[in-house]
């Protein structure tokens, strides 16, 4: 049973955080002010990732270049599946699939909580002053990528960066429920 991200408002301020890679570097939050910001909720063993892994690191290879900066958050108790979620198989993944961003481990789960996450993948875009302007999903099939329509999150980094206004209806993000601590 997918898990459905939560509404959360447009123009709501990026919570700050400070967190380590998976690989052991550190990335602080305010460090990453003036320029626009995509957040991916993200794990190793999730289906619903696994099926849009490629597109996402597409898209995002696509935008950095451009001055989208990209993170993954990976949230997840990785005790529940060590060998696809602790920080040591993500740094695995990333290096193997040749991400073009970090992913943060967040060990204590706060940062999610402060964002609102619920589910992987869950994308957040932020403007450069680091306000939501897109929360929501990758696209609208995230099972068969030659059935997509819509780009959604593509969609809102075009309008994002041609000064327009947030793309409305946004779509939540669908996918496996992060795995909490105790739960």
């Amino acid at each position: 049973m997918p898990t459905y991200a939560e509404n959360i408002p447009i123009g709501t301020a990026l919570p700050p955080f400070k967190l380590p890679t998976v690989c052991g570097e550190w990335v602080d939050s305010s460090a990453l002010s003036g320029k626009p910001l995509v957040v991916v909720f993200t794990c190793g063993h999730c289906p619903y990732v696994q099926a849009i892994e490629e597109r996402m690191l597409k898209l995002a290879a696509a935008y950095i270049p451009r001055g989208i900066q990209w993170l993954g958050i990976a949230s997840n108790d990785p005790h529940l599946y060590p060998e696809e979620d602790s920080p040591e198989a993500l740094c695995r993944r990333t290096r193997e699939k040749g991400y073009p961003f970090p992913i943060l481990y967040d060990e204590t789960q706060a940062v999610a909580k402060a964002f609102g996450a619920v589910c992987t993948p869950e994308f957040f875009a932020y403007d450069s002053q680091h306000r939501l302007y897109y929360h929501g999903r990758l696209d609208d099939n995230w099972k068969e990528p030659n059935a997509v329509k819509r780009e959604e999150l593509k969609e809102a980094l075009e309008s994002l960066l041609s000064g327009r206004p947030a793309p409305s209806p946004q779509f939540p993000s669908m996918g496996c429920s992060i795995k909490w601590k105790g739960v």
